[in-house]
């Protein structure tokens, strides 16, 4: 049993076929959706199907892997059961890769007056605010109140903040003066607020340094030091007692384990990650294991790895090899992040990279974010329609995906 058809779900499910197992992956949704370009989503660059495939169409080539759509409540761990919206489903062995979702470090009451980034639903929502605010500032009359509708808010400064407060800037720039030819876009304000010193955590000070310059070039407003005390419809409120008044604020400051990984009655570790040995299994029970953004490798005293993709990946084929080999009676492997790199881009023509010890910036490091991000996307159909989309906004300076699903 695969709880989560992620990144590290499907990739335990497809280094299992062939094997002698029949695999279910349990999802609350039919799809696997690209996350790292969910910000594009947002920002009206790419629609929401090219960066979503179908589970069930993945999986087409394993057949000893079906899939069941449930939501996953809790996992029963004396009886090797997982509880859904379904009913109770048996297994022999289990994987937990349920992803994460965003994290408000206890700040919950921020979350009704926010945007996250973790699903299609939240980009497209984010999309429909962002242009509603706008839309309501075309037909505000009052210039203060028109500043307010025109500012957004990110809060977070780690790759997703640093991604979308580049895109926002460049639609501000390339888009909404011709959609808004009566609005005086000079007022449209962008703000990333970070808690901590500097952005891009885990990156080199060389990069972040060079991130900082271009998105103050771009004309945003990056404030350190900015820890957010409290959030509303209206703005953000800093734990200095400053006042920020805001018609978006985007919620992007961290993620942390998802509620699956509470009832558990096991050790838990940074964000409510599952604490697991280094072979990725709960230490009292061998036939589970954890993987990804849940799992905190090797005990709550060990630093965490980051919650990124390539981690997930990695412990997804490790989890698929161990269950092989007890299936066979050796012994398991223990896991080793190979750390190919990370890399976050800023704008058109603007990124910092850091690839197998070599550090990158600017038209290189786009290039290689642009070829990275094409590989990974599931799907040679979604791949030819996300290369077409930024071959057309790159040659037209427009993002061809402004439509507001409803008004609220």
């Amino acid at each position: 049993m695969i709880v989560g058809a992620g990144f590290g779900g499907l990739r335990v499910a497809r280094r299992l076929k062939g094997a002698p197992v029949d695999v279910t992956i349990v999802d609350r949704r039919n799809y696997h959706v690209f996350i790292p370009l969910l910000y594009q989503v947002a920002t009206a660059g790419l629609e929401a199907e090219e960066i979503a495939q179908p589970v069930r169409k993945i999986l087409r080539t394993t057949p000893n892997v079906r899939f069941r759509l449930a939501t996953v409540t809790g996992v029963d761990l004396a009886r090797c059961l997982v509880t859904t919206d379904v009913g109770d489903l048996p297994y022999d062995y289990l994987v937990l890769a349920a992803g994460s979702v965003t994290n408000y470090f206890g700040l919950e009451s921020a979350a009704p007056a926010t945007s996250g980034l973790r699903d299609l639903d939240d980009a497209q929502e984010l999309r429909d605010r962002i242009l509603l605010a706008f839309e309501r500032a075309a037909a505000e009359p009052v210039p203060e109140q028109r500043r307010v509708l025109m500012t957004v808010a990110v809060v977070g400064g780690g790759p997703t903040g640093v991604e979308l407060a580049g895109a926002l800037a460049e639609l501000r720039r390339h888009v909404l003066p011709h959609d808004y030819p009566d609005l005086d876009l000079s007022d449209a304000h962008i703000l990333l607020l970070e808690a901590a010193e500097r952005l891009l955590p885990g990156f080199p000070p060389r990069l972040q340094a060079i991130a900082l310059a271009k998105l103050r070039q771009m004309e945003i407003e990056v404030r350190f030091n900015a820890g957010v005390a409290s959030v509303d419809e209206s703005g953000v409120t800093l734990r200095n007692g400053e006042r920020i008044a805001a018609g978006t604020v985007i919620w992007v400051a961290g993620m942390r384990a998802p509620p699956v990984a509470e009832t558990l009655s096991a050790l838990h570790g940074a964000s409510g990650r599952v604490v697991v040995t280094d072979t990725l299994q709960l230490p009292e029970h061998p036939e589970v294991f954890a993987i990804g953004d849940m799992a905190h490798v090797c005990g709550p005293e060990a630093a965490p790895y980051p919650m990124m993709a390539p981690i997930a990946i990695q412990q997804g084929d490790l989890a698929a090899e161990n269950i092989r080999r007890l299936l066979t009676g050796e012994s398991l492997r223990p896991f080793r992040y190979k750390n190919a790199g990370t890399m976050a881009t800023i704008g058109r023509r603007a990124a910092v990279a850091q690839v197998y010890g070599l550090q990158f910036s600017g038209f290189i490091a786009w290039m290689l974010w642009l070829t990275v991000h094409l590989v990974w996307l599931v799907g040679l159909r979604n791949r030819l329609l996300v290369l077409i989309n930024w071959a057309w906004n790159y040659i037209t300076y427009d993002r061809g995906v402004r439509r507001i699903r409803g008004r609220r």
